[in-house]
């Protein structure tokens, strides 16, 4: 497990996402030692077909245990089956929970466990 620092989430609601450090985002990738804001741009990412590795990418060359995907606060953002299988496959142990709970989830995680997660403050 990597020693780097994970930011617990501090505070949330619809369109911001505050870490303990004060940094806000809309969306936010976090991972050991890392924060920085998800711009689905980047890779294209729309809520359909959904999350791609791609967006995982950076997070993935840090060793981490556990990933944690976040559907958004409706749902509506998706999750191809077909990237939690290739996940698991590579040994990570993969959440797939709406915003709130993936938050809670993350927050409790980091103390335990080496861990990674996307997270989308909207629908």
């Amino acid at each position: 497990m990597t020693s780097a620092k994970s930011l617990r989430i501090q505070s949330h609601r619809w369109g911001m996402i505050r870490l303990e450090d004060g940094r806000q985002f809309k969306d936010v990738k976090l991972w050991p030692g890392h924060a920085r804001e998800w711009d689905w741009n980047e890779t294209g990412t729309r809520h359909s077909p959904g999350i791609q590795l791609s967006d995982l990418q950076e997070c993935l060359e840090t060793p981490i245990q556990r990933i944690i995907l976040s559907k958004g606060r409706l749902n509506r953002l998706r999750v191809p089956e077909a990237l939690i299988t290739e996940l698991e496959s590579k040994g990570y142990q993969v959440a797939v929970l709406p915003t709130d709970k993936a938050i809670i989830s993350y927050n409790e995680s980091i103390p335990h466990l080496s861990v990674a997660a996307l997270i989308h403050s909207t629908c």
